[in-house]
């Protein structure tokens, strides 16, 4: 058998497999939007905490109270532990 004959491939078996591969390049790709959105509320809520502590820190100017964050500013634990 010559060289060519040996890279030929059924046409059928050759789409199998690189539909088989799409899907599972399609899964880890839906894993990795996950794990990002998570680092992202992540970043997000040490953003916040670090705002707030260096409000806190600075403390209030001109005897100003210092503003008040709204409720829920803190992570949302709805998108940590996914992976």
């Amino acid at each position: 058998m010559s060289r060519s004959t040996d890279r030929q491939t059924d046409p059928a078996a050759a789409t199998a497999s690189l539909a088989a591969e799409a899907a599972l390049l399609e899964g880890r790709l839906s894993m990795l939007r996950e794990a990002i959105d998570s680092v992202d509320a992540r970043i997000e809520a040490v953003s916040e905490t670090l705002r707030r502590l260096q409000r806190s820190a600075t403390g209030p100017t001109n005897g100003e109270a210092p503003a008040r964050q709204a409720s829920g500013a803190g992570l949302d634990r709805s998108k940590t532990g996914r992976a």
